[in-house]
């Protein structure tokens, strides 16, 4: 059983709405109250002296950010032990998996640029992280690969994008970056990728689609682009210019 225990009313509010909107059963007793039968993880606000059951494991939740610590109370409660592995399935709008042991602890799905951020945060409690992201949309993969600071793996994606049924729309690569994350890749420390011709045609187009003007950038531009080096609307001023 979870249970939270702090005096904090902003941390108290933070964690029961929280756990509410993840349908994590839990129950909330006074830090000086005698806490219920079958207690394995409590939850508290850091700093405070809380008393825990014997065989209880103690939660410290920091004030404005509480996900942390559920998430390593949720973990602690599926029994869920061992290394931390990100999957990252590339895109343009890649989806990320935070797996503690075998469990999901945290999902999802950002820009390519907020990609490094999310995995730095994910992993700067773990002992050995380890990252692991597919090798299909080479050019925005190897832009991510460039802004990590944890090991990383490069993995062969191929049919680990799920059959998506109706009402799940948009969940495709939030689930492939889990199975993503499960698969043993080749260590790299770097993706050096020459774009082709359609890749560099690709971007021109979407240059296109994103301008008012209907113009297209170069194709010296667009491999500016490719590398990383520019944003389209970066290269439409210079374009423009």
């Amino acid at each position: 059983m979870l249970v939270v225990a702090t005096e904090d009313f902003e941390v108290y509010h933070e964690l029961v709405t929280d756990l509410r909107e993840r349908d994590v059963p839990f129950t909330t007793v006074e830090p000086d109250a005698e806490f219920p039968s079958g207690t394995d993880v409590v939850v508290t606000a850091i700093g405070e002296e809380v008393g825990v059951p014997e065989g209880a494991t103690r939660v410290a939740a920091t004030p404005g950010d509480p996900r942390a610590a559920l998430e390593a109370a949720v973990t602690t409660m599926r029994g869920a032990s061992g290394r931390t592995v990100v999957g990252i399935d590339p895109g343009e709008r890649p989806g990320i998996a935070v797996l503690r042991g075998d469990v999901v602890a945290a999902t999802f799905q950002v820009p390519p640029e907020t990609v490094p951020e999310v995995v730095h945060r994910e992993t700067a409690d773990a002992a050995d992280p380890l990252v692991r992201i597919g090798d299909g949309a080479r050019l925005v993969g190897a832009r991510i690969v460039d802004g990590l600071d944890v090991p990383v793996e490069l993995v062969d994606e191929t049919g680990t994008t799920p059959y998506l049924g109706a009402g799940t729309r948009g969940l495709g690569d939030v689930v492939a970056a889990v199975n993503i994350a499960r698969i043993e890749g080749e260590r790299i420390a770097s993706r050096d990728v020459d774009p082709t011709a359609g890749e560099l045609k690709r971007i021109q187009n979407r240059s296109r689609e994103t301008g008012e003007t209907n113009r297209e950038i170069d194709a010296t531009l667009a491999r500016r682009v490719a590398s990383g080096d520019l944003t389209i609307p970066e290269a439409l001023d210079e374009h423009r210019d």
